[in-house]
């Protein structure tokens, strides 16, 4: 007889995206001429910028010959890549890492699911509400929590609420957490954090043994440069911290998948005896069993971003993306909405209107403006009446969005 991971049955039966997939579909179906514009999905629009697109097809091109062709690469990463993340994204903000602290994967979405896995079963994880699915999922599956209750949250797990009155800010848990995930720029409320809010969570890890997953996929769209670009930046941080990030939001990547990890040889944890052990070689050890590494066309195409004239391409795609962000901003505030994010970040969170849930107002975007963002409560209890709203669109997609939401 074959047992099932009885943990899964404890998830909803529907992950939040293929959900308002399904919606939008039996919609269609219904509406065969309707022309709906998509500011839900954290998918990029724009194309990838021509220094990537070139540094790729010199990579393909030497696949085709013996001296150029590359097959399994190094499990950590190739070391081109790995030098310019330390140099460009690290040196420069004052942080000194290595090249084994350096884990290039094929995106910020399997590292921060599979971070967790190192880590015993037993761990109580703390996670912000909203927080993005996964966080949760996750630990779901590798069997941390009990079942799940009637308003979405999981017994076990310490949900720290975030609402504009702590201005989406979690504060500290008032019981023992021992895995904390954060994630700044914020998915889905667009909230950063100062120097002083990542101290105190830094604080609050060293005095409690606790490990800090920090999910960064969105720090390129950070416009202060007093903002905290690492939470690295932060003294001690690299004993109780892990960092993720991504170059799908980045640079375009979503459709060829690349990110990185960052696990310092400081970081550690600890066995039932109260003995330390090392992170670093443990994570090590998961990666390269479960792991070929990504693919170097796609690591050749994210070294190209850390060029100048790379980093000035990619750039110019992100203020695009920003510039979208300040119309939907400046367009809702103008039709009376409450509005939050959106500045160093590519997402727009909103209040609903007139008590609506956050189901109701995305039918009723759907239906009356064939507009589909994403309802705030797929994010958590703390997301019920907001909306979240995704600034990768095409801008005349954007502008006809907040047409159609005018009109309504």
């Amino acid at each position: 007889m074959a047992f099932i991971n009885e943990n899964y049955l404890k998830l909803s039966p529907h992950y939040l995206f293929p959900e308002i997939a399904r919606r939008v579909q039996a919609y269609r179906v219904k509406n065969h001429d309707a022309k709906i514009i998509s500011l839900g999905l954290g998918d990029v629009t724009q194309p990838l910028v021509s220094s990537v697109v070139e540094a790729m097809k010199g990579a393909v091109e030497g696949m085709a010959d013996e001296e150029g062709f590359h097959g399994y690469g190094p499990h950590r990463g190739y070391d081109f890549l790995a030098d310019a993340i330390i140099e460009k994204d690290y040196n420069g903000r004052g942080v000194d890492l290595s090249r084994e602290e350096i884990f290039i994967s094929d995106g910020a979405k399997c590292d921060v699911t599979n971070i967790q896995e190192i880590f015993g079963s037993d761990n109580i994880v703390a996670v912000t509400d909203p927080w993005f699915p996964l966080y949760v999922d996750s630990n779901v599956m590798a069997g941390r929590t009990g079942g799940r209750r009637e308003n979405g949250h999981y017994e076990g797990i310490v949900y720290l609420p975030c609402r504009p009155e702590n201005h989406f800010i979690p504060r500290l848990p008032q019981k023992k957490v021992d895995m904390i995930y954060l994630c700044f720029p914020n998915n889905p409320t667009g909230a950063v954090a100062s120097k002083e809010d990542l101290k105190t969570w830094v604080d609050y890890a060293k005095e409690n043994r606790s490990i800090i997953i920090f999910d960064a996929a969105y720090v390129a769209y950070i416009q202060d440069p007093d903002i905290p670009h690492s939470i690295y930046e932060i003294e001690g941080a690299k004993g109780v911290a892990i960092e993720i990030r991504s170059y799908s939001k980045t640079a375009g990547f979503t459709g060829l998948r690349c990110g990185f990890s960052v696990v310092p040889k400081q970081l550690k944890a600890y066995q039932k005896d109260g003995k330390h052990v090392q992170v670093n070689p443990i994570w090590y050890r998961r990666h390269t069993t479960k792991f070929n590494g990504a693919s170097y066309i796609s690591q050749v195409g994210a070294s190209a971003i850390y060029t100048d004239v790379g980093n000035k391409q990619t750039r110019a795609v992100i203020q695009f993306y920003l510039n979208n962000a300040a119309f939907i901003r400046q367009e809702l505030t103008r039709l009376g909405y409450t509005v939050y994010g959106g500045i160093h970040a590519p997402y727009i969170w909103m209040k609903t209107p007139g008590g609506l849930s956050s189901w109701q107002f995305f039918d009723l975007l759907l239906e009356r403006a064939n507009v589909v963002g994403t309802p705030g409560v797929g994010f958590g209890p703390s997301g019920e009446g907001y909306f979240r709203l995704s600034t990768f669109a095409t801008r005349e997609n954007v502008e006809e969005a907040m047409i159609r939401l005018a009109s309504m």
